[in-house]
């Protein structure tokens, strides 16, 4: 119950980033965002998220994790109604960051949780490897359950229903989850508002970028600030007794290099989950319902790796599955990028899929064990903290490169597709071009599947990197196998 619990919690969590995307077209037109500024809605609650984990971590070891764990869960809730009540993308975007606070909050306290509930050894094994898979297929349950919702209701519901969930989950946690024992210490204040202003700065300037060019002065003053305010986030750290993010933790070969692992891959699956729910219902008039069921079986696949990999982690060790899920979800990225105008979802967009998924469950079992092995209980929080927050700011940084590249080539392929449009418009999409910018269809579809098809091609490079440092940088030690089995010593100093 205490699994089912911690895990409920993480599916809430991670589930929120992909259940509003199903509703972004919805949104689009309700709120009057573009395509690029649309990703906002996504980073506004990852940035957030990402940029505050390592204090919810930290707090979670300082205050209890239990009643930290409560209090993230309720503020994520109360977050979602303020959201579903949104009247305009300001207020929206608002809550979506509060958003952001609460499951940093939550969510490192959850992983921080299962080290402390859960034997070190197969039972922990199995409880990582549900965690992971619950991390990893949330997003295609989201998307389904979002397109269940839209279709049924309206998009406003992909908020809403966060709301029920998150007090259920309070309400249970006193009843299945012991209070963690609190150690001293202190709250780096200032190493969270530099780390978060900073990846703030940096993703506005690619997403800027992609609207109004690299020769902007407000994209070019974006990245100086980002490198002036993460300078200083690396310096407080340096000089803080009891950082945010122990620095200590990247000497470690091995950790240092699942988090470069979890940074790529995390760019590559937000950027999947992002432009294909735009392709499917924008290019092949998916409904929202539609959409949902396509990537239903993205969760059945990605359950199958990490079930594989957990079930087979204590023989081989996590590298072989590091190395090869990378490479599957590279070829997987790779063929999404031959989609065009004339693919369909069968022949198209469901094979690379599932070669994607399966990749992805392999990993996220290997990194999450990777990330916690060896680590001294007192900062389980941390590090914890840090594998989510990397996978958040992975995926905020990168989705907001990926929409640099859809911006630069669906520019270039508008370039070519509005002359010939304004030589077949009648008056009337004369004059509605004038006014909106925006092209009919087929036109459109040109336009976005350039984009799609180049942000793919970007992604897949993402995964090819990851790949590169699973199998250069990770080593496992016959130590790590024998922990891996339940055997040798727990965790021991850094």
């Amino acid at each position: 119950m205490a699994l089912l619990v911690i895990a409920s919690c993480q599916l809430m969590v991670v589930l929120d980033i992909t259940i509003v995307n199903i509703a972004l077209p919805h949104i689009q037109s309700a709120l009057d965002f573009s395509t690029t500024s649309l990703s906002w809605v996504v980073n506004a609650y990852t940035l957030t998220f990402g940029g505050l984990l390592l204090l919810g971590g930290r707090t979670g070891d300082i205050l209890g994790r239990r009643r930290v764990f409560i209090f993230g869960v309720l503020l994520f809730a109360f977050a979602s109604l303020l959201g579903g009540f949104a009247q305009n993308s300001g207020q929206l975007l608002g809550a979506r960051a509060l958003q952001g606070v609460g499951g940093a909050i939550a969510s490192p306290t959850a992983l921080a949780l299962i080290s402390t509930t859960f034997r070190e050894g197969p039972e922990r094994n199995r409880a990582f490897g549900v965690f992971a898979a619950v991390s990893a297929g949330g997003g295609a349950i989201g998307l389904l359950a979002g397109g269940m919702l839209v279709e049924w209701l309206n998009w406003r519901w992909v908020l809403f229903v966060n709301v029920p969930i998150g007090l259920l989950i309070a309400l249970a946690t006193p009843r299945f989850i012991k209070e963690s024992e609190r150690h001293p210490g202190r709250f780096d204040i200032a190493g969270a508002l530099t780390s978060t202003a900073g990846m703030v700065l940096l993703v506005y300037g690619f997403i800027r970028a992609a609207q109004e060019g690299w020769r902007d002065a407000l994209t070019l003053a974006s990245f100086a600030g980002a490198v002036v305010v993460l300078a200083a986030f690396v310096m407080i750290e340096r000089r803080s007794k009891q950082p945010i993010t122990p620095l200590h933790m990247f000497a470690d070969r091995n950790r240092a290099g699942t988090y470069g692992i979890m940074l790529c891959l995390a760019a590559a699956i937000f950027g999947m989950f992002f432009f294909l729910t735009l392709f499917v219902q924008d290019v092949l008039g998916f409904s929202p319902l539609a959409a949902g069921l396509a990537f239903l079986p993205v969760s059945a696949v990605i359950a199958v790796g990490a079930g594989l990999a957990s079930r087979f982690l204590p023989v081989y060790g996590p590298k072989p599955f590091m190395v090869v899920g990378a490479i599957l979800a590279a070829a997987g990225l790779a063929w999404l990028t031959l989609t065009d105008v004339h693919s369909t979802y069968a022949g198209s967009v469901l094979g690379p899929m599932l070669v994607f998924s399966l990749g992805m469950g392999m990993e996220f079992v290997s990194l999450t064990l990777m990330a916690l092995s060896n680590v001294p209980t007192p900062e389980t929080g941390a590090a914890s903290g840090l594998l989510n927050a990397t996978q958040q700011v992975g995926g905020s940084l990168g989705l907001s490169i990926l929409v640099t590249m859809y911006g630069t080539a669906s520019t270039n392929e508008a370039n070519e597709q509005i002359p010939d449009f304004l030589r077949q418009a009648t008056p009337a999409e004369r004059i509605r071009f004038e006014q909106t910018g925006q092209v009919p269809k087929p036109w459109s579809d040109e336009i976005l599947t350039s984009g799609v098809s180049a942000a793919f091609i970007m992604a897949a490079i993402f995964t090819a990197v990851a790949a590169l440092i699973a199998l250069v940088v990770i080593q496992v030690r016959p130590s790590d196998l024998e922990r891996l089995k339940g055997g040798g010593a727990g965790p021991g100093p850094m």
